[in-house]
């Protein structure tokens, strides 16, 4: 079978499996470092004992996916010198002033607070600690965006030439490359994702402790918290979804040819939903095509007409249409799309939990579960994102966009290493599966068990800025809903 012969094909299935499975944990650290965050400044104002167990359990739960998180985005890093060597030598002197950056000075700031989260809480100051708990976000944002700027140069080159002997691409102006046309709008785009992922956690923990009638002060105030998040976040994200739209729209034809199915030259119709027939070249079982309309979209102009596959690839002749995985992206743009909708009802269902007093719908279990698996809303769409955004750009690894710098592209068939073969290619991806499977499983236990146990603190000392009456009283209600809690699982 080709699958098992085919280097590239080979090299191009481990990595993806790597990216995804990496790709579940940096959502998540980047999500929850922001309810942790916001967590510890309400615990910093009110010195409540509640607060202060609230924010200790999302310590436990970001602080365990970031350690999984950097453990398999070390592997990710290491697959760029082996099994794509010549890309790296292609890029390399492009890609080694961000992913420098993003070692030396996010992941180092990051890394320095997350110690002082960890261990810092009795040797620091109260408000130093708050600060740091925002550093070790912002640590992990700044990390985003150099990761990004480097994906972003493969989109659409900039600030770079090609070497005399064709064989790297050498950086000219290191601003012009690092801020590519797509960087700040797919920055933007995929941390507001992220955020809107970490809102939906908290909002998933909420539910499933009003599911289980545990951790009332926890789940009212969590589930708020998340509900504001989410609601800012969602909205910010369609102004940050239609820029990168544009972006693609102006700077990578094929991808949003394929993003639509769109084979001939001419105007791009919106589809709700369709399946691409690669074979004829048509979208069919489409009951929604709006003529135009994703032109509209991309230019402000329903008559604006944009290449079709068929004469893209007559100008490039690397491109062949018949390999391109057209129904693959226009399927993963599509589910994207649709997925903001189940999202949008998602939050319209939390908010109304959260803020309508003496509601019923909150103890709906119908409701209840639906918050409760609402964090796969957003995550299969944050995949799914990236599935357009990679794919989408084949058949090329470095897409020659059309403000790229002239020659400065490469196909993937060019970009994997030629000392690597197809049986070294199966049986590491075996290992990675191995090894993975692993680490997910150590991840779910231990994020199961921080979940059952709960936000509880087995003692809780007086606050230097509360009365100590006060605190005294804090600590019995802390008990008594311990207790309460106990009861009701036994």
């Amino acid at each position: 079978m080709e699958l098992f012969t085919d280097v590239a094909l080979l090299s191009r299935i481990q990595f993806a499996l790597v990216v995804i499975f990496h790709f579940c944990f940096v959502p998540l650290s980047i999500g929850l470092g922001l309810i942790m965050a916001i967590n510890e400044t309400r615990y910093y104002k009110t010195r409540d004992p509640k607060d202060e167990a609230a924010t200790r359990f999302w310590v436990k739960i970001f602080t365990t996916t970031f350690a999984v998180g950097v453990a398999t985005g070390i592997t990710m890093e290491f697959s760029f010198g082996t099994n794509w060597a010549d890309y790296s030598r292609f890029v390399g002197d492009i890609f080694g002033a961000p992913l420098a950056a993003e070692a030396l000075l996010a992941f180092f700031l990051e890394s320095v607070f997350l110690g002082i989260v960890l261990f810092g809480r009795a040797k620091v100051s109260p408000k130093f600690y708050m600060i740091s708990s925002w550093l070790v976000w912002f640590g992990s944002c700044l990390s985003a965006l150099w990761i990004l700027i480097a994906n972003s140069w493969m989109q659409t080159p900039a600030g770079a030439e090609l070497a005399a002997n064709g064989s790297k691409a050498v950086i000219t102006d290191f601003f012009a490359a690092a801020f590519n046309p797509p960087t700040l709008p797919r920055y933007s785009h995929t941390v507001l994702a992220l955020l809107v992922l970490g809102a939906f956690v908290a909002i998933a923990l909420s539910a499933w402790y009003m599911h289980k009638n545990k951790h009332e002060h926890f789940a009212e105030k969590t589930m708020k918290t998340g509900v504001v998040v989410a609601i800012v976040a969602t909205g910010c994200l369609l102004v940050s979804a239609h820029s990168s739209a544009v972006v693609v729209a102006e700077e990578q034809p094929s991808k949003i040819a394929m993003m639509e199915g769109h084979y001939e030259t001419g105007t791009l119709p919106l589809y709700a939903v369709g399946i691409v027939d690669e074979e004829n070249q048509e979208v069919v079982a489409a009951p929604i095509a709006l003529p135009g309309f994703t032109s509209w979209l991309a230019s402000g102009d329903f008559d604006k007409e944009y290449s079709g596959l068929n004469d893209i690839a007559a100008e490039n002749p690397e491109i062949v249409v018949e390999d391109l995985p057209v129904n693959l992206v226009f399927q993963s743009y599509h589910l994207m799309v649709a997925l903001f909708g189940l999202i949008a009802v998602a939050i319209a269902l939390a908010a109304i939990v959260a803020f309508k007093k003496n509601g019923k719908l909150g103890s709906k279990k119908w409701v209840q579960w639906i918050l409760i698996l609402s964090p796969l809303f957003p995550f299969i769409a944050i995949q799914a994102g990236w599935m357009t955004a990679e794919v989408g750009r084949q058949p090329y690894v470095v897409y020659p966009s059309v403000s790229g710098p002239e020659g400065v592209s490469l196909l993937t068939n060019d970009a994997i290493s030629q000392s690597v073969s197809a049986p070294e290619l199966i049986i590491t991806i075996l290992l990675f599966l191995a090894v993975y499977l692993f680490l997910a499983v150590a991840w779910v236990r231990l994020i199961s068990r921080f979940i059952k146990e709960g936000p509880v603190l087995s003692a809780v000392k007086p606050a230097a800025k509360a009365d100590k009456g006060a605190a005294v009283d804090a600590v019995d209600a802390v008990a008594a809903e311990n207790a309460a809690d106990e009861s009701k699982e036994a």
